[in-house]
Order: structure tokens, then sequence, then C-alpha cells
């Protein structure tokens, strides 16, 4: 449990993963953490005295208690000792992981020390600033999942180590079932190439395609209805598209008001961290008034309403009905 917690907060925590300011810090305290938990010479110093002990005894603790120090100078070069050449690594990077993850894997690695091209210890290189694109994907996209094929031109350091030429690439963008517009994909080092410097990052930002039906809003998608004052005041049933192009009849027996909702269950996309589970399809109402009324039917209506009120829906029927 203790490695399945550290895997998984490791990993969102990363600063190679995580832009947020406070991730550093925050991934320093879950290495040290582990740390100790997995070391029971330490984990009972800290039982007994705490992290003071730990500061306190750190000429006896071992090797890794010189992490925090470490870490605070050389980040990667400290994460490598700790993690490269033990079960640490394998626990962090499980096989399985999406390609993604496999990709920032390969990254960190190779900054690391690695053996895919990193640099050595103390020798880490500056990262040229990411490349950000907005992604469009379609509700339909959302829907099933895809995978976008982007063609994209960056630049790479030549082998003199000066100049610098052009290539294309296709990066193949995997978008999950019901995931959110703004959520980012991250193509380490796919990026431009300049010298002396890391290849920059790629991101791209998921946005919503316009539908010509629909809008979103989260894991529901609204519709709008438009109908008749006949329609909402007598009654009707309303063919309501959905987005695997079938038609589901609406009843409607009530009196539908401007601006009235129903739902139809379970005909959204899929929820992004349960994708078998999908949102709804809200159904909204926008009930059409005639651009004018006949002189003789206005003054029917006119001189029922201060009779009663409850009237009004029996005549405005037997008007429309006459239309």
């Amino acid at each position: 449990e203790i490695k399945k917690a550290y895997r998984k907060l490791a990993l969102k925590f990363h600063p190679d993963k995580n832009s947020d300011a406070d991730a550093e810090d925050k991934f320093k305290e879950i290495a040290e953490a582990y740390e100790i938990l997995t070391d029971p010479k330490k984990r009972t110093i800290y039982d007994q005295y705490g992290e003071e002990g730990l500061k306190n005894g750190m000429s006896m603790a071992g090797p890794g208690s010189v992490f925090r120090n470490n870490y605070q100078n050389d980040p990667h070069a400290t994460f490598s000792s700790f993690f490269h050449g033990s079960d640490h690594f394998d626990i962090f990077f499980g096989s399985d992981f999406d390609a993604e993850e496999d990709s920032f894997r390969r990254y960190t690695y190779s900054n690391m020390g690695g053996h895919e091209g990193g640099q050595r210890r103390g020798q880490q290189r500056l990262q040229t600033e990411a490349v950000v694109h907005d992604l469009l994907v379609s509700l339909e996209e959302v829907l099933h999942g895809c995978t976008k094929h982007v063609k994209i031109t960056r630049s790479r350091i030549n082998p003199d180590g000066r100049s610098v030429r052009s290539e294309d690439k296709v990066l193949n963008v995997v978008v999950k079932k019901g995931w959110k517009a703004g959520t980012k994909i991250t193509f380490p080092r796919e990026g431009d190439e300049t010298p002396n410097n890391t290849p920059a990052d790629i991101t791209f930002v998921l946005k919503d395609e316009e539908h010509p039906q629909y809008k979103r809003d989260g894991s529901n998608i609204v519709y709008t209805a438009k109908i008749t004052l006949k329609e909402a005041l007598c009654g009707c049933t309303v063919n309501v598209p959905t987005l695997d192009s079938r038609m589901m009849p609406l009843p409607c027996s009530d009196v539908i008001k401007p601006g009235a909702v129903r739902r139809l269950r379970g005909e959204g996309l899929p929820l992004p961290k349960s994708p078998s589970q999908r949102g709804d399809l809200v159904v909204e109402f926008q009930v059409l008034f005639p651009d004018r009324i006949p002189p003789q039917s206005r003054e029917i209506i006119k001189h029922s309403l201060p009779v009663v009120d409850v009237l009004l829906p029996y005549i405005l029927h037997i008007y429309l009905e006459s239309m």
C-alpha cells in the first residue's frame, strides 16, 4: 500500500510532469516520506525523535539521508541516485503506463543520467519553453475516444552541435472517452531543440468543436427543442436526436413553459474517471410564439382573461385548433 501510494503521488507531483509552483516541494516531501517508511532504521528514528531526529542523526542514517540537501542542489541527479539501480525505479515507472506516461518515463530517465542519452550528474541542460497547441475534438470523438495524428515541424541540432535542421514528425495524440475541454496531453522533448538546451515539450490542450445540435455542459450535452405554442399547451412528443445517431421519443403531456427542461438519463458523454457511466442528454424547450394573432381571436382572449383565468388554456386550445 505504501509503494502504491508513493508511485501514484510521485508521478502526480514530479516537476517534469506537474508545472504547479509547489509541485517540486511536494515531490520532495513525498520522496522523503517514502524513504523513511521503507527504511526500518530511519522509521525508528522518526518514530522516536521526529524529523529533527533524522536531521541531527543524518550521518548515521545511511546514504539516503542526504536526500534533502542533494535534492535542493540537483533534483534530477538525486532522483537518479535514489531510483536507478533499485526496485524503486520499477515501482515508480510500472509497465502498465499508457503512451504518454511512457514518454514521460523516457524523458525523466534521460534527464536522470540513464541510458537513453541523458546528461551526466551535475551536467543538466536547460529546457526550451514548452510549445502549446489547441486540439479540436468533436463531441462524437469525446463519446467514443479517438487518436489524432498531428503533424509537427520541429528544429533539431545537427551532429556538429551548432547548426539546426527542420524535420517533420507525426504525433499520435490519444484522446480518451469523456475527456473535458482543457485537458492537457504532453509529449516530452518532442518540440524544438536549440544548442545547449533540452528539446521543448509539446502540449496539446483539448478544445471542443462547436456542434450544430448540442452544447456541452461537463459530461452532459444540451439539446434545444423548438416547439409551437400549440404543442406547449396541448402536449406533444418530441423526437430527440442522440450523439450516436438514434432518435429518442420524448412524450410531453403537461404544459411546457418556455425554458422547461427534461432529461434523458445516460445519453450524454462518458464520465472521465468512469467511462462506463455517462452523463445526461438535457432537453431545453424553446416555445415559438406566433408572430401575430387575428383581431377577433385577440378580443376573445382579452375579454376572457378578466372573467376567469382557468378558461385561458381552453380558449387558447380552441384558437390553436382553428389555426
